[in-house]
């Protein structure tokens, strides 16, 4: 498949990342030079240096024949331009852009602009990507990480291992004979730094950092063997009021369960709009890092502080000085994965990385044939991939031991007409079914090999 991704950033960096490692031809733009630079440099990719809204750059990158653009730049209208001229010009079939702005988005959402005034066939929204990930946070306080599979029946769980874990220095394959019924699977553990796919023989170790997919209705149980206490969620503090805070705030309002939540924003502007949008939210205009001001949101009574501003250090100090003040459960915005170690020494539950969550959903969207969902793991170090068995794959018909995944691949779930079911090697796999699988980075595109759908996109 022939790609061009506009704006060679983070976001856009990892999506040729992924791309090109799936042995797709791509084409980068960008008006930063030396981002095109590092690209090409770095990636098996192809670069220009130019605006990518420009009907001659786009031609230059290979438009005519192109399969699929991605619009990525840090410009919303540079984005919308793209996929118009993409559209009007060049004719490609496929082109997703990246909004942020929240009249735009309001615009499009509300059919206001119709597919052939505004030719965009997948908008991603960052702001609304990671407000989805935050409430996720909030549903699951004891993991660090948290995802969705198979409509629901399976979730992803990051848990931090510590002392009391009643599992520590247990081999996995244990597991199985002590919690016989668990629909549970440990498919990935970081260990100093480290990620990897483990083997039967590993052993859990206090301080580990563990991937475990996990059975909709084993989530309790799960969490009480990894001794891990599920908190109840009542009174919530955001920090920051901008567009994702607006977002959660407005969530939690609509919940049918009471919880009471309070926001700070610094910016009068941002705070004022607000608490105009919001019912039942108390509102407070001030600096997140002011320690009267969280005690007068009531930072120590409250089960959990979100600390989603527009500056990451101050999210990280935030959180800090709100776990300080007594309250159990710190959430921050992070970008920068470099920051991402300081979390555990400094006390810090649990992040959300909006790059990531953009580049997940990006993926979800690109692989769309038999790929149902694509959820990507720390710095793009591994993926999460659920996807339906095509009768043509080579696994299909086959137990689950008896397939040759790559070292770094686990099967973590599976769904066989519509029940999610108990993973063992015994398990066969059948046309149709879903699965969902851990693979690190290296390993994705024999994953995709496996699944046959490396060329089903569309």
């Amino acid at each position: 498949m022939k790609v061009i991704i506009c704006g060679a950033g983070q976001v856009g960096w990892q999506i040729a990342r992924h791309l090109s490692g799936e042995r797709n031809d791509v084409t980068v733009v960008d008006s930063n030079p030396d981002l095109v630079r590092r690209a090409t440099d770095t990636l098996d990719v192809q670069g220009i240096a130019g605006f990518a809204s420009y009907p001659d750059v786009l031609d230059k990158a290979g438009a005519r024949d192109a399969d699929m653009i991605i619009a990525a730049t840090y410009s919303d209208e540079v984005n919308m331009v793209t996929c118009q001229v993409a559209h009007s010009i060049f004719a490609i079939p496929r082109k997703i852009a990246r909004l942020r702005s929240q009249s735009y988005l309001t615009a499009i959402y509300s059919d206001l602009y119709r597919r052939d005034h505004l030719p965009i066939d997948v908008v991603i929204s960052p702001e609304k990507e990671v407000a989805e990930a935050a409430l996720q946070r909030l549903s699951a306080p004891a993991a660090f990480d948290t995802e969705r599979f198979l409509e629901g029946g399976a979730q992803l769980l990051g848990l931090t291992i510590d002392e009391h874990c009643p599992i520590i220095n247990t081999p996995l394959r244990q597991l199985s004979d002590l919690f016989s019924t668990l629909r549970s699977v440990v498919v990935g553990i970081r260990r100093e730094g480290t990620l990897f796919a483990p083997e039967p023989r590993d052993q859990i170790f206090a301080g580990d950092a563990c991937y475990v997919l996990v059975h909709a209705d084993d989530i309790q149980r799960t969490l009480e063997i990894f001794g891990k206490a599920q908190r109840k969620q009542e009174r919530i503090v955001v920090l920051g009021g901008g567009n994702v805070g607006l977002a959660v705030a407005r969530a939690l309002e609509s919940r049918a369960e009471r919880i009471r939540a309070k926001v700070i924003e610094k910016d009068r502007a941002a705070a004022e709009r607000a608490a105009d949008a919001l019912e039942r939210t108390i509102v407070l205009h001030g600096d997140a890092l002011d320690t009267a001001l969280l005690r007068e949101a009531g930072i120590g009574r409250a089960d959990a502080v979100l600390c989603v501003t527009d500056d990451e250090k101050t999210n990280l100090l935030a959180a800090v000085r709100a776990k300080a003040e007594g309250c159990p459960m710190a959430i921050a915005l992070i970008n920068d994965p470099t920051l991402v170690p300081l979390m555990e020494p400094m006390g810090v539950d649990a992040h959300i990385n909006p790059r990531a969550t953009t580049v997940s959903s990006i993926l979800r969207h690109i692989r769309h044939g038999r790929v149902r969902s694509v959820y990507s793991i720390g710095d793009a170090e591994a993926e999460v991939i659920e996807a339906e068995v095509l009768s043509t794959s080579s696994i299909a018909g086959r137990m689950i031991r008896e397939i040759e995944f790559p070292e770094g691949v686990l099967v973590g779930a599976a769904m066989k007409d519509g029940e999610v079911v108990k993973i063992t090697g015994e398990l066969r796999i059948e046309e149709g079914d879903r699965i969902v699988m851990f693979a690190l980075a290296k390993d994705v595109p024999e994953v995709e090999r496996l699944l046959q759908v490396s060329i089903d996109f569309f």
